[in-house]
């Protein structure tokens, strides 16, 4: 009886061993199961991308061939309003992605601006500065950190800036005397400014002027920056299928080489007559001291060793390039748009001449002290960006890392446009946007300046990419504005009308030029003439 009773629970015993061992099986098998299937769900969830931004479909291959006109803002405005603040168009085999609203370009600009820091230069620009060696068009890095910093503290600094005003002056002074040799005369203010500008340039870096060169150079040089600024600007098939670029189908690359090849000797010409001057060479090695210009200071740099303060020939050139190219063409055409706007509406320049004659006076000209008086016309230079910002989308960015910018993926390498032209434009933003009402930067509420911190307003740009010659446009722009205002009266010669068409590049010019009369204001002539 026992054995039989101890062979049942040995039997029971076995049995419920292996249901235990069975259910700790199943139980692990199960475990792992879910296991599995929550690393592959998680994984596959991490690895899926956003999706791109919405946009054209265009051709295969092909893209989206209507951006090959040349009116790109109207073909921006167009696709904004059928796909939304941010949308991809393909150029062939390039990605583009163009931002038109404030919040996604915070996104660009300041929370995620090291890795939309890059360039991605079209081949015309690549030409024009040295293939990307200067601060414009160089990748962030280094170098570009290394060109910025000396731009900004040898030539920007405000003892620099303070201390050049006399050659400012005398440029400005050279101009009016030159328009009141002219009264009468239909004067091209496009030309006008772009001479001033570059000579005011020219005599802060190297001490030497246009009127070196000879008298119908300034009229050629404006007209070749022009072009090379369109070309920069203009659609261009070789950068949008690399394997084209050896045929440059249109003559951009061509063309971008005459022209520099037009403005390089000039280049030329100042530093070799500065490396071979006795007081160049006196100067570089210590045996003299006095002012140096920015020149003098870029090629004693250029002699140094060492990866953190030298700088290339190339890369001196290029800066060069930028400073007096640059700083000349978006002054000369900010100056053209401010005096048409100022002439179509009559109510608004006279409220700047008398702005002009209570702070300055009728028996004086205008000087760099008198300018944090003039509140009416710095709005009417604030608003004239606002109207026609010189650079409608900035220089594009390029990201040196696939990132994600309002959801939508970016890949590394998108060329990213930001449409300022847009912004400054947006119902959403601005009362009557398309009317020209300086008075809106009165507001002594209004934090809208040119530091890029406001995005509602950034016409020089934001982030580490600003424009770095801001402080000297900022102050050449407005002298030679009040300036030419202060002492002339200016119209329209007869039977002419104006006209708002622009010239589509990097810089967005008027397509015709502003021509007008001049005609003495000021009490006392000897002022024109001494």
């Amino acid at each position: 009886m026992l054995n039989t009773v101890s062979a049942m629970w040995s039997r029971w015993w076995s049995a419920s061993n292996d249901k235990d061992e069975l259910s700790r099986a199943n139980l692990t098998a199960l475990v792992s199961i879910f296991a599995v299937l929550f690393w592959f769900l998680w994984a596959a969830k991490k690895s899926r991308k956003p999706p791109l931004p919405p946009g054209p479909r265009g051709l295969p291959l092909l893209g989206y061939l209507p951006f090959l006109g040349t009116n790109l803002h109207r073909k921006f405005e167009e696709l904004a309003g059928l796909y939304g603040p941010i949308y991809k168009v393909w150029l062939g085999q390039k990605l583009c992605v163009v931002i038109s609203s404030p919040s996604l370009v915070k996104e660009v600009v300041r929370d995620r601006d090291t890795i939309f820091a890059n360039r991605d230069p079209p081949i015309a620009a690549r030409v024009a500065s040295y293939g990307g060696a200067d601060i414009a068009f160089s990748s962030y890095g280094p170098d570009w950190k290394k060109l910025r910093k000396i731009f900004v503290r040898e030539m920007l600094s405000n003892a620099n800036l303070d201390g050049s005003y006399t050659l400012r002056r005398e440029e400005v002074k050279n101009t009016i005397r030159n328009v009141y040799d002219k009264m009468g005369t239909p004067i091209d203010l496009g030309v006008l400014a772009f001479v001033t500008g570059i000579n005011t340039v020219m005599n802060m870096v190297w001490g030497d002027t246009l009127r070196e060169e000879g008298t119908n150079i300034g009229a050629e040089f404006k007209r070749i920056v022009a072009e090379m600024m369109v070309l920069i600007g203009k659609p261009n098939v070789s950068d949008f299928f690399p394997v084209l670029a050896m045929f440059d189908l249109q003559g951009i690359e061509r063309h971008a080489k005459q022209i520099l090849k037009w403005v390089e000797p000039i280049l030329d010409s100042a530093i070799d007559k500065r490396m071979n001057s006795d007081t160049g060479k006196k100067m570089r090695t210590g045996q003299i001291e006095q002012r140096k210009d920015f020149l003098q200071f870029l090629l004693e740099l250029k002699e140094q060793d060492g990866a953190a303060t030298s700088i290339s020939m190339t890369q001196l050139k290029a800066l060069l390039m930028d400073i007096i190219v640059g700083g000349a063409e978006t002054t000369s055409t900010m100056v053209e748009w401010v005096m048409a706007e100022l002439m179509h509406h009559p109510q608004v320049m006279k409220k700047v001449h008398e702005e002009l004659a209570k702070s300055v006076g009728l028996d004086s000209l205008v000087e760099e002290s008198h300018l944090p008086k003039l509140h009416y016309l710095d709005a009417v230079i604030k608003e004239t960006f606002r109207l026609h910002p010189p650079l409608p989308f900035l220089v594009p960015r390029c990201p040196s890392q696939s990132s994600t910018i309002g959801g939508y993926y970016i890949p590394k390498g998108t060329m990213v446009w930001l449409n300022v032209w847009a912004i400054h434009r947006d119902p959403k933003i601005w009362k009557n946007p398309l009317e020209f009402q300086p008075e809106r930067f009165l507001n002594e509420s209004s934090n809208l300046d040119y530091s890029g911190n406001n995005f509602n307003y950034f016409p020089f740009g934001s982030g580490r990419r600003k424009c770095a010659g801001l402080p000297l446009a900022e102050r050449t722009l407005l002298y030679i504005l009040a300036s030419l205002l202060h002492s002339f009266e200016w119209k329209l010669p007869h039977d002419t009308e104006l006209e708002f068409s622009d010239n589509f590049g990097i810089v967005t010019k008027k397509l015709n030029p502003v021509v007008a009369l001049p005609t003495s204001r000021l009490s006392n002539f000897e002022l024109y003439t001494k």
